[in-house]
């Protein structure tokens, strides 16, 4: 479907249900730069990216294991001791000389492969967001700005020098912002904050989201963790997949990581392409969906 102003959205492209194909997963190991001029122009329905956050220090994300010790360093479930045991960890660099000229290329080449009626998401921090904002008002026009999405969530270590920083950036910008996927009615329901204001039914209905969506993070100790340093919920990932794309519709993330738009996509119905060339991120997707047979492209050739 796609969104006409003031009007019930109307079904739009890549969602024709008579002869869907199942949906295809591919994983590219390499330079994101190299393999995107190789793809077609118009082909993806919705581009969702998670760059580097270029916060200059290096992100680590260990792999912990607590095991019983009566000589452990921390009281556990009904007083028994308990230590932590790093059974790994994986890491990257994340620093950029200049990370706007490391991006804007890449950026070209999201407009270039983004559908008439497609959406592209960049996932950023405070840091680098009002920055990109400019930088993408030149390359998709400013009125193809949608919205800019907090994702805030309530987890980890708290600053005493200025108000903790628990929150990021997600831009939405329409290739045509008169016309673009955006399904309200597939729009998942939240509880209200005052359900004592509302009707019963509407308590028990739930309200749809706002431009602020509180997640949380990935649980340390959830199914869900892979161990990949930045990985983000398979939460944050759904609600973008269920409103903004039609099962049947192509999905591209050139900085893929652990591969949870890869996940989100085909769950969802839609076929992906995954691309990263980080080899411990190709592992993690490797393993992570093996249950959508993925068709692998630069590794193990």
């Amino acid at each position: 479907m796609t969104h006409q102003p003031e009007h019930e959205p109307t079904k739009g492209s890549g969602s024709a249900d008579s002869a869907r194909q199942p949906p295809t997963l591919d994983i590219h190991f390499g330079e994101n730069l190299e393999i995107l001029r190789g793809l077609e122009t118009d082909s993806f329905n919705l581009i969702y990216i998670d760059p580097p956050f270029n916060t200059g220090r290096t992100q680590e994300r260990k792999r912990l294991r607590t095991v019983q010790d009566d000589k452990g360093d921390r009281d556990g479930f009904k007083g028994k001791r308990y230590r932590t045991i790093e059974i790994g960890s994986q890491a990257f660099g994340d620093s950029f000389d200049d990370y706007l000229a490391f991006l804007e290329p890449r950026l070209i080449e999201a407009h270039r492969l983004l559908s008439p009626t497609g959406s592209f998401f960049i996932h950023v921090d405070y840091r680098e967001v009002h920055y990109i904002k400019v930088m993408l008002d030149g390359i998709f026009g400013r009125d193809s700005f949608i919205n800019e999405i907090i994702w805030a969530y309530d987890y980890g270590a708290r600053s005493t020098k200025k108000w903790p920083t628990k929150h990021d950036n997600i831009l939405w910008y329409a290739m045509d912002p008169k016309s673009y996927t955006f399904r309200y009615d597939h729009m998942e329901r939240i509880p209200y904050m005052a359900p004592g204001l509302v009707t019963p039914e509407k308590a028990a209905r739930g309200k749809t989201p706002t431009d602020t969506w509180w997640h949380t993070i990935v649980s340390p100790n959830g199914n869900e963790k892979t161990g990949y340093p930045t990985q983000k919920p398979l939460g944050v990932l759904n609600r973008i997949l269920q409103v903004h794309t039609n099962p049947g519709d192509r999905v591209l993330d050139f900085f893929a990581g652990s591969g949870t738009t890869g996940e989100a996509a085909v769950r969802h119905g839609c076929s992906a392409v995954l691309i990263d060339n980080n080899e411990q991120a190709i592992e993690v997707m490797v393993k992570r969906l093996a249950f959508a047979k993925p068709c692998m492209h630069g590794w193990g050739e």
